[in-house]
């Protein structure tokens, strides 16, 4: 029996909507399509759900992913048959990979043309799955609400990725079910850990003699708990990129990043302690790691020894874990391995910190270094910076400053080009009232470069600020490093200004690093979207704080005048000030 409501027969596709503001849902992004022209009318005409259009799918599942990452929700996104759901594969793996709480709507052909090679027959149920959680099809409006509630669900408790596939003329039929009403999870229960392995964690810490600790983003809700581990057993802390925004803060313990794009003493931390204890990280770089002497802390026990082989593995919530060891931890004394590694931090940092402070106003093109440091001075305490994939990641993790209120997005996990700008205009739709700041590669950027249009169109107030070194930067230093010359990087000279104003976007080019803090404090001041393109010095690359001899001779065989180590912003004001409060006989 059709579902009537104000003697009106409801279609599945005004039901799918109902569900989806019963979860909250304020935003759907994608793409306009024959195939999801159902789901968009209805959407038309619910309050309090609106239509985001941006100008490719695979934008609007990064939007989305930007928006759950900021608000903790359900954010929607939308494919039409064929290339409409091809697009939004790459912003959805990166969201998978994210755990961010995300539901795409992927539409199909007619169902009655399914298997017949019709025009833009794809197999959604089958494209989705590897970058989904939970992904089906409805095939009959018996399946709905049901199907759609089980979908939100799931990507709120697994924290990942849904996929709703529905042809187009199924979603156009009348409902078959009531919608009725319906809540949904939105806070998880906390892990705390089994009682037998918080005993044996406190009796590796109080055994060992160095302790260093490696946090990842999990440490998100336990940096005083982190903070007092660290003084308990005198333990130097490293991070992850994840785990910067969350634990680089207020914190006397601080020795830097490991990975590819690290910087300062971790590396030497880890390798140096006899325990290393690895805090709420999937750090996916194995070779950084000791390989031995490790602890692991996640919730989820599926992480647990996958990088690492472990002496020791712990099932629970960070900070759960750390509340239940505390109290039968003893106070180490001796603060000799603590204050050797604080001290090579800060000695790592003041013998690159020059590199983007020397002769900055005379230096042409200008130092991408240089911009970041006076980005990171300019931009809002609570600012949300979202960053494109490549050296826009080495520039963000050595020079944007945590202090607990901004945020740092990107495709931390699956390093997908083009990212800064469509997670900048979730991220604003997300967090009106929030700066919102995208550091765009020219790579990045050009890749998606139609999604200015949709900044334009709903007047976005985001500041774009465009790294424009006319090169692929991060694939030259892959190729420097492997022995390879250079080849095929080259973006060209594009003025990404012009390009903006052409869209009704202020927009201004910087070539003189003179004029890089008197431009960008106009931008972030300025009412609105802005984009600043600043012209860039393609030699200015970043190397880990440690290579391998292959990789220094490969460097040596195809480099020439490379800046091997950038600087490293406020990091070295934090790094003295840890030294100033080391305790003194």
């Amino acid at each position: 029996m059709p579902r009537v409501r104000g003697g009106t027969v409801v279609s599945v596709a005004e039901q799918m909507v109902e569900v989806l503001r019963q979860a909250g849902v304020e935003r759907v992004y994608g793409v306009v399509g024959d195939s999801l022209n159902p789901v968009v009318d209805a959407i038309r005409r619910t309050d309090g759900i609106e239509w985001v259009h941006v100008r490719n799918e695979e934008a609007g599942a990064f939007a989305a992913a930007a928006d759950a990452e900021l608000t903790g929700r359900l954010a929607v996104c939308a494919g039409s048959c064929g290339p409409g759901n091809t697009h939004l594969v790459q912003g959805l793996y990166d969201a998978q990979r994210s755990g961010l709480p995300v539901l795409a709507l992927a539409s199909h052909i007619p169902s009655a043309q399914i298997g017949t090679g019709f025009f833009q027959e794809t197999h959604p149920e089958r494209v989705f799955v590897d970058c989904s959680s939970w992904c089906e099809m409805v095939s009959s409006p018996a399946q709905l609400p049901r199907l759609l509630r089980v979908a939100v669900q799931h990507a709120l408790g697994a924290r990942g990725v849904s996929t709703l596939v529905f042809p187009g003329d199924v979603a156009a039929l009348p409902a078959a079910n009531p919608t009725g009403t319906g809540s949904f999870l939105t806070e998880q229960a906390v892990a705390a850990p089994p009682w037998s392995q918080v005993q044996a964690l406190a009796e590796r810490l109080n055994a060992a003699e160095r302790v260093a600790l490696f946090c990842g983003a999990g440490v998100r809700a336990a940096h005083g708990e982190v903070m007092e581990l660290a003084g308990r057993v005198l333990a130097p802390i490293g991070h992850s990129l994840r785990g910067k925004e969350w634990i680089q803060y207020d914190n006397p313990y601080d020795v830097g990043m490991s990975g590819l794009l690290g910087y300062g003493a971790c590396h030497e931390a880890l390798h140096e302690a006899d325990l290393v204890v690895l805090l709420g990280t999937d750090f996916p770089y194995d070779s950084f790691l000791p390989g031995a002497n490790t602890v692991q802390v996640d919730h989820d026990a599926t992480r647990l020894g996958r990088r690492t082989p472990l002496e020791l593995a712990v099932h629970g919530d960070v900070a759960a874990t750390l509340r239940a060891v505390l109290p039968l931890l003893e106070q180490k004394t001796d603060r000799s391995f603590l204050d050797g590694l604080l001290t090579k931090h800060c000695k790592a940092l003041e013998e690159v910190v020059g590199a983007y402070t020397k002769k900055i106003e005379k230096h042409v093109p200008i130092h991408p270094e240089y911009v970041a440091s006076v980005l990171d001075e300019l931009a809002a305490e609570d600012a949300v910076f979202t960053v494109d994939t490549g050296m826009n990641n080495v520039w963000a993790a050595r020079y944007l400053t945590p202090n607990g209120r901004r945020r740092v997005i990107g495709s931390f996990l699956h390093g997908s080009m083009a990212n800064a700008l469509p997670h900048a205009i979730g991220a604003q739709l997300a967090v009106p009232g929030r700066q919102v700041i995208s550091m765009s590669g020219d790579g990045g950027i050009g890749m998606l470069l139609g999604e200015l249009l949709t900044v334009a169109k709903y007047r976005l107030p985001v500041k774009i600020v465009v790294f424009n070194n006319g090169a692929l930067g991060m694939i030259k230093l892959e190729m420097l490093v492997s022995g390879y010359p250079e080849a095929e990087i080259d973006n060209g000279d594009v003025d990404y200004a012009a390009l903006a104003r052409a869209v009704g976007l202020p927009a201004e080019r910087v070539t003189d690093p003179a004029r890089v803090r008197e431009v960008l404090a106009g931008a972030l001041e300025r009412p609105g979207p802005v984009l600043v393109d600043v012209v860039t010095d393609p030699n200015a690359l970043s190397i880990p704080p440690h290579i391998t001899a292959a990789q220094l001779k490969g460097f040596a065989l195809a480099a020439g005048r490379t800046v091997l180590s950038g600087g490293v912003g406020r990091m070295i004001d934090l790094a003295r000030s840890n030294l100033r409060n080391i305790p003194r006989p």
